[in-house]
């Protein structure tokens, strides 16, 4: 459905110009954006001609896909007013902010809480839905640079006003707004227990699991209220770290399961508040989040300076199986780059750094999923986006030798970087063996991330379509594929 505005669009024409996109290209773009959200989009590059020869203007999500579109292709934030879309409902800034004071950061963080209930109430994928694909990694510099330059807050204390009691007598009486709570560090322990379960499940089922769900909702009722309540210092400074983390794991679930928009704003928040913990290593763990997500996305150089900007402020700080995985995120992104030379060192150092960690280390806990065969399962996919196949079979051998019952999705994609290694060195059968069993391992989990792996394989195998251990796999795969994400 559309509309029909006054005239050409000549906003839109001209910035397509800019960008290079065709008609055609747009199309496309919108169409598959869509689909990663569970839209049936059938845009031509005729509908195209209408909303810039005609200024057509299509209805529901459609403006905000058109933006996100653009967006990627020129690499920076598109508004809708840029290409005369404005009056479609516009994509809100909620949880985009970096603030520099600690009562703006706090607000801008229970925006975004707020508006994720918002968009559930909806239905139908609610504001996430309308802000699909419209993930900038230009978003990810004014927080970064703020970061450097002053990691920590210099206080945190929160002193509110109580009402008196009723008949103004008797001391004061508890009130119903959460900005009477007065924190304590029993509260804060209770959200670092579901930071705990939240990770356990995500790892196990992955993040599109309904119990993994539950962090958005713990973050708007439980953190919420208490980051708007009274705190000293102390119990603020941990507060703002177990909210942190929460954040992060929001983030990084919302990135499993394709919803880049989202982790992207729950990213900017987390790293503001390890800020206010003045939690170094935190923030430069959310840093190392957000350099996976700019790699996975394509953006690999931002992917190196976010990863380094991790490392930098830790240098002295971080333990050093924190460092390591530090400089393996560097590696990724520099991997992703196509930069060989780079990555290898980058993965010689992460192995030294993992090689003088010791058992007594003051290991933060949100680091327990990081071990030598973790190491060996990046290092894997390191070498397969440089082509080398003989690197990615010697590493994912380890990454594999780790029972799965705790590890289900990383199990997952570590089969099919195999299949694919085994591709590449000429072994069909090999390939397709792994290639099967990581079919059957994410259809137990809810994982974009994995099921884009799989798709990934299957693309590889089109050459050999005709063989029947690939139609197999094909047809083991079909109901993945086909399922909403």
């Amino acid at each position: 459905m559309s509309r029909e505005q006054r005239g050409p669009n000549e906003k839109l024409g001209t910035v397509l110009a800019l960008a290079g996109i065709s008609n055609a290209g747009l199309a496309r773009r919108v169409n598959d954006l869509g689909a990663q959200r569970g839209l049936t989009l059938r845009y031509d590059k005729t509908s195209v001609a209408r909303w810039v020869s005609k200024g057509m203007v299509p209805q529901g999500a459609a403006p905000h896909l058109i933006a996100a579109a653009i967006a990627q292709k020129l690499g920076r934030p598109v508004p809708l007013h840029e290409i005369g879309l404005a009056d479609a409902d516009p994509a809100p800034e909620v949880g985009l902010a970096f603030p520099r004071d600690v009562g703006e950061a706090v607000r801008s963080a229970t925006d975004l809480y707020r508006l994720d209930l918002a968009g559930r109430r909806a239905g139908g994928g609610g504001i996430w839905q309308s802000l699909a694909g419209s993930f900038a990694v230009s978003a990810y510099a004014t927080p970064a640079s703020r970061w450097l330059i002053t990691p920590a807050d210099p206080s945190v204390e929160r002193e509110l006003a109580r009402p008196p009691a009723a008949g103004g007598t008797g001391g004061a009486a508890p009130a119903d707004g959460p900005e009477h709570v007065r924190v304590g560090h029993s509260d804060v322990a209770k959200l670092r227990e579901a930071a705990e379960d939240a990770r356990r499940w995500d790892s196990k089922y992955g993040g599109g699991d309904w119990r993994s769900s539950m962090v958005p909702e713990c973050l708007r009722v439980d953190a919420a209220p208490l980051l708007l309540g009274s705190y000293s210092d102390e119990v603020g400074r941990a507060l703002f770290g177990a909210t942190a983390e929460l954040t992060r794991l929001a983030g990084w679930m919302a990135f499993d399961t394709g919803q880049q928009e989202a982790a992207q704003r729950y990213y900017i928040q987390a790293l503001r508040l390890a800020r206010a913990a003045a939690d170094v290593p935190l923030g430069g763990y959310v840093l190392a989040s957000m350099s996976l997500q700019a790699t996975y996305r394509g953006f690999a150089d931002e992917g190196v300076d976010l990863a380094q900007a991790a490392l930098e402020r830790n240098r002295g700080l971080a333990t050093a199986r924190t460092m390591s995985f530090f400089r393996l995120v560097e590696a990724r992104a520099h991997a992703k780059a196509g930069d060989g030379t780079a990555a290898a060192a980058a993965l010689s150092s992460a192995e030294g750094w993992l090689e003088r960690s010791r058992r007594g280390d003051a290991d933060p806990t949100w680091l327990g999923f990081y071990s030598y065969d973790r190491f060996c399962a990046d290092a894997a996919e390191c070498y397969r986006d440089l082509r080398m196949p003989h690197e990615v079979r010697r590493f994912t051998a380890q990454a594999l030798s780790r029972p799965t019952e705790e590890y289900v999705r990383s199990h997952g994609l570590r089969l099919v970087v195999s299949a694919v290694a085994e591709l590449e060195s000429g072994n069909l059968d090999a390939a397709c063996a792994a290639g099967t069993r990581a079919v059957e391992v994410a259809g137990r989990i809810s994982s974009a991330r994995t099921t884009e792996y799989v798709r990934d394989l299957l693309h590889r195998l089109e050459p050999y379509g005709h063989e029947p251990r690939v139609k197999e796999l094909r047809e083991r795969a079909r109901p993945l594929l086909v399922a909403p994400a």
